[in-house]
């Protein structure tokens, strides 16, 4: 018994040595993708508009330098649970997706001002957001349901520079 123990041990060590070499580093799996507070990769996106400054809801799935896909729900007044589906799909497909509720929308800021629901305030809205969550033209697409899809043609003939 004794010797088996001994076995055992030696065993478990060499294994142990063999995974340290050239694995990644510990810390590289927790990397954080910014520095505010851990919760569950929520962002609360602050946004001008001529009514003043607002928070819309965000939350981020995955972590894709290349594929980042911001999800534009139906609306006004919708939500991104019209897309919780994605959840099982998308990440299996390495794809990072992004929710995102509207101003006025679920967990967004609820001004109830309809003077912001406009097409105008909507795309100046998803580029804020945008920028935000640092999203370019060479990792970024939009995916849009009822209104969040009319969104998108409205933000490629206002705001070409958005690389939708």
């Amino acid at each position: 018994m004794r010797y088996f123990f001994i076995i055992a041990m030696i065993v478990i060590v060499a294994g142990l040595a063999a995974c340290r070499q050239g694995s990644v580093p510990v810390a590289d799996y927790f990397a954080t993708q910014d520095s505010g507070v851990q919760n569950g990769n929520i962002k609360l996106v602050d946004i001008q508009t001529p009514k003043g400054k607002f928070r819309v809801w965000t939350k981020r799935f995955g972590n894709n330098p290349r594929i980042k896909v911001l999800l534009l729900h139906g609306g006004p007044g919708g939500t991104h649970e019209f897309f919780e589906s994605f959840e099982n799909f998308l990440p299996k497909e390495g794809i990072e997706f992004i929710y995102y509720d509207q101003l006025d929308s679920y967990y967004s800021d609820q001004p109830n001002d309809s003077s912001l629901w406009t097409t105008e305030h909507f795309v100046e809205e998803v580029e804020q957001v945008r920028q935000a969550l640092g999203l370019n033209k060479d990792n970024f697409y939009l995916l849009g349901h009822s209104w969040g899809g009319i969104r998108w043609p409205a933000c490629r003939s206002m705001r070409n520079t958005m690389g939708c």
